[in-house]
Formats: C-alpha cells, structure tokens, sequence
C-alpha cells in the first residue's frame, strides 16, 4: 500500500484547498484522489477532512496529520534533491518574472556570475507590476514582494522588505515635518495604485488616506516624484537605500513602517519534481539576499 503516496495526495488537497484542483497539479481524476483521501482516512480510522459542496475543512486530527505529513515529505524532497544536485545538468529556459524596479536593481545586476556558472542555462527575465498567473503563463520561478503567509503557494522567503516613510529635505524644509501619523493627511502623500496605507507602529495599526495630485500605476514615477520634492512616500529600502544613505531622502515618523509580513519571496508553482534550474537560480537569490540583505547596509531600522 503506497502510504506515502497517500500522504502526499492528502497534503496537496489540503494545499489546494480542492480536490480538483490537486488533481490538476498530480495529474490525477477527481474520483482517485478522493478514492486515496478515503483510503487514508479508512486506515487511520479518523476523518481527515469535513467535505461540501463548496469548501474542504481540516478535523483537528486532520491538522495534527497535515503539519507532520508536509514535514516528512520535505524531508524526503530535500534528500532526493541532495541526491539530484551533484549529477543534474542545469540547462534549458529559465522564465522569470520579476517586479520591475526590483529586477532592474537586484537581479538583473547580479546574472553574470550565475550565467557564467550555468552557461547551458538561458534566463528569460519578464519584468513587470501586474500579478502574474505562474502556471497559466508558464513561468518557471517568479520573484514577488508580498505578505504569503497564508499563501498556498510554494514559495521560498528570500529577504526582508522595510518599507519607511520619506520625503526629500525640500519638501520638509516648505511643509514641516509631521510629528504624528496624525499629521499625515495634511501632507501630499504619493502611492502607486493604492488609495490608503496601513501603517504598524508603537501604538498599533493606523490606515492613511491617500488624497494626493498624482495618480500613477507606476512605482519607479513616484520615486522619482518623491525624490523630486513633491510629498511623502511609502518606500522599500531596497529602492531607496541610496538615497538616504546620502541624505537625498529622509526618513519620516521612522516607529512607522509598512507590515513587517510583506517580504521578497522566490515563488514556483510545484515543490514536485522541482527541476534543477529553479533550484539553482532561488539557491543564487537566496545566497545574495538574505536576512540581513546588503541594500539595507548602513540604514538604522525601527
């Protein structure tokens, strides 16, 4: 009896949040995998999941069952890949996506080296601010700036992402500096596409209003609108740690930031049969970002 197996279907369900939709990803009927989810539950003598007709739920055996069963087949996985590693070929398309100032800056700098390393290996780098459907669209890997806390995806966190308040010495120079969050809707505040903040501080969670003159669905504009002294913005420091490294841009209300949930995460769309190339290029991501990513050198964070 493949017991294994059956735990695997089980955790992709639970992933999926669908029967369907794991049978999508294993290539398997509807019928077989709820046949094996059956089965499972047959011989544990406990139910795994409560099933209608529009959502699938865990059983608190069900959850005790899930969190051991994701953690015994990455166990697996990762002494598979150890195996794989030392004799698979990295060669072929590696489609990425990426935002776009993040890959302009921090990824596309840093190819050579990982090119020079994999030289049978071609990237196809897609920059660009819309969500992209990984699977749909067939990419390979794609680097997304996001809170994936409750994600199903399969994602790997890459970095931390601070988001600080600035304005440039100008502009605080003419309007005064805010003393409070509370001061903020008096500012000009510039966002890509958004209408609000939500801010996390010393006295919890604020949202902001957003009433500005320019409204833009590009995040490189307000940068460069910030920059230029037109109001406050809400910027990662991967984007603008120059700029307050050489006084260009100052930190406003630094106890204020965006949700320290939001982090720069490599994305793929199966941890199954995870091919050599996206384990490579998120090994390469991971090995130059890090907890403690050099963008953030020389900053003081809150």
């Amino acid at each position: 009896m493949d017991r294994m197996g059956d735990l695997d279907v089980f955790a992709q369900v639970v992933t999926a949040r669908s029967m369907s939709a794991a049978g999508r990803e294993m290539g398997l009927s509807t019928a077989v995998i709820s046949k094996r989810i059956r089965r499972l539950e047959e011989r544990l003598g406990v139910r795994l999941l409560q099933r209608t007709t529009r959502q699938i739920t865990l059983t608190e055996a069900g959850q005790g069952l899930y969190e051991r069963a994701v953690a015994i087949l990455a166990s697996v996985e990762e002494a598979e890949a150890w195996v794989a590693r030392g004799s698979a070929e990295v060669r072929g398309v590696l489609k990425v996506s990426a935002p776009t100032s993040f890959g302009r800056l921090h990824i596309a700098p840093r190819l050579l080296p990982f090119l020079r390393r994999h030289p049978n290996l071609t990237v196809d780098l897609n920059l660009s601010d819309e969500f992209i459907d990984l699977v749909g669209e067939g990419y390979d890997v794609a680097v997304r700036i996001a809170d994936l806390a409750d994600s199903s995806l399969v994602a790997r966190r890459l970095a931390p992402n601070h988001r600080l308040l600035v304005a440039a010495p100008a502009y605080l120079e003419r309007t005064g500096v805010p003393q409070s969050v509370d001061d903020l809707p008096q500012h000009t505040l510039i966002a890509h596409n958004s209408d609000h903040w939500r801010l996390e501080g010393p006295h919890g969670q604020h949202v902001v209003r957003i009433n500005a003159p320019l409204r833009t669905n590009s995040s490189e504009v307000v940068r460069e609108a910030v920059i230029a002294g037109m109001g406050i913005a809400l910027r990662s420091t991967w984007d603008i740690g120059p700029e307050l490294r050489s006084g260009q841009l100052r930190a406003v209300l630094p106890g204020y930031g965006a949700s320290n949930r939001v982090a720069v995460y490599a994305v793929y769309p199966s941890r199954r049969h995870l091919e050599q190339k996206v384990r490579v290029f998120v090994d390469h991501l991971a090995a130059l970002f890090g907890p403690t990513p050099y963008w953030d050198d020389g900053l003081t964070l809150s």
